[in-house]
């Protein structure tokens, strides 16, 4: 009797033991799988892209949620944590969100989370009338916010940012462009939204858009409404482009004289350093605006990224930036960069996307992807394809396998390294 009542003591023990140990996993489980903006912004282990999964020419064709897993998994074996998406008038976003769910429960290590991107809009814009760059479109961007909201409370494990607008404020965006008083607008109405409890407090507001419009740029954006805009968002999220750049403000791109004698890829590697240190550049001048405000706030990239193919200005015949080289070149050293001071990159991005210029299949804005549109993996990322980090992982029925059947020689027969500064001199 003493000894069966020795045994239930310690069977009790055991029960007790066990239970204890399944909360204690259960909450680290849970801990694991609903990290704050917080945490994951500048989290080297949470690194970010800019995804679209968009494969045809036209965003009227949406893609499957199968299609989104396909990607999703693809970019999470990657080490990709976080996504950003841009607009709300297509479906694209939402079903990146289911599929994000069901690829959590389904699988215990799966994590993903999302800044959730609000398209704001000037009076006119996308129409056959002159865009009003004086108004909003309101009835849109009310409609985008509103959605916004509505997401990130139906799935507040996977949305952690809401971004105002994709450069919205900057002047070059000249079919839709606003003034900051517009994006401020949006997000203090996302604040108050938040201090009334109908949006959790843990999601970060901010508004995503060039550097100059960060106040990095020409004295020409500085304003009153930017400065209460750097005040009033949780972070501040910057594009650079020295890619673009290579071909309207060349000076940084073009080869010194004293570089004439190296080898091509000398020449490359020197320009692609040059063009990094713009890109750090350009980051520093919004955080010396910012500074001047006597204003702390986080400041991460919310895109940079480097073409791979142009029939036009960065091509062979122009700036000869795109090309699988430079790109791998580029991204490495801004992940190196953007991790070694705990800044988030989210990359501009993962899969090629055919619709940006339908009526060019070459054209540079199709081409940004880490993978081609039939998820073959470009030259940045064959080392991943080496160590085998896709296998058994596909794209539309197609195995991720290297670009040009993995012949460096081949790719390398497609680079050219940018033009001299002192030919252009003498012409």
């Amino acid at each position: 009797m003493i000894a069966l009542k020795k045994y239930i003591k310690i069977a009790f023990i055991c029960i007790c033991l066990f239970s204890i140990s399944c909360k204690i996993t259960t909450k680290k489980n849970l801990n694991h799988n609903n990290k704050t903006a917080e945490q994951i912004l500048g989290n080297p282990e949470f690194l970010a892209i800019s995804y679209g999964g968009y494969r045809m020419s036209s965003r009227e064709i949406q893609p499957s949620v199968e299609a989104l897993k396909e990607d999703l998994m693809i970019m999470h074996s990657m080490g990709i944590r976080t996504l950003r998406t841009y607009n709300l008038q297509y479906p694209h976003a939402s079903n990146i969100l289911k599929a994000i769910k069901e690829l959590r429960s389904k699988h215990a290590d799966f994590e993903m989370y999302v800044m959730l991107g609000a398209w704001i809009d000037c009076a006119n814009a996308w129409t056959d009338l002159p865009p009003n760059h004086e108004l909003e479109d309101e009835e849109n961007n009310a409609s985008e916010i509103k959605k916004a909201i509505a997401l990130a409370n139906q799935y507040p494990e996977i949305v952690k940012i809401i971004a105002v607008g994709n450069e919205a404020m900057v002047h070059w965006a000249t079919p839709y462009f606003v003034k900051p008083e517009v994006v401020l607008k949006w997000v203090n109405y996302l604040q108050n939204q938040k201090a009334q409890g109908h949006l959790s407090k843990a999601v970060w507001i901010t508004s995503s858009d060039n550097f100059a419009s960060w106040g990095g740029g020409s004295p020409d954006y500085h304003n009153q409404d930017l400065e209460q805009l750097v005040s009033a968002v949780d972070y501040i999220s910057v594009h650079t482009y020295p890619f673009h750049d290579t071909h309207y403000n060349s000076s940084f791109w073009l080869t010194p004289e004293d570089e004439a004698a190296l080898s091509e890829t000398e020449i490359i590697e020197n320009a692609m350093q040059r063009a990094k240190s713009y890109a750090v550049q350009q980051y520093q001048s919004v955080k010396n605006y910012v500074n001047s405000l006597g204003i702390e706030k986080p400041i991460h990239i919310g895109e940079t990224g480097w073409a791979t193919t142009s029939q036009g200005l960065y091509g062979a015949n122009g700036s000869r930036a795109a090309d699988e080289y430079k790109q791998a070149l580029y991204y490495k050293l801004m992940r190196e960069w953007t991790n070694e001071n705990n800044i988030a990159c989210f990359y501009f991005e993962a899969f090629d996307e055919p619709w940006k210029d339908a009526n060019h299949p070459n054209g540079s804005e199709n081409c940004f992807g880490l993978f081609t549109t039939d998820g073959q993996a470009k030259y940045a990322l064959w080392p991943l394809v080496d160590k085998g980090v896709f296998k058994g992982l596909s794209r539309d029925g197609k195995f991720i396998k290297k670009t040009y059947q993995g012949n460096k020689s081949d790719l390398l027969k497609d680079i050219f390294p940018p033009k001299l500064a002192l030919d252009l001199k003498m012409n």
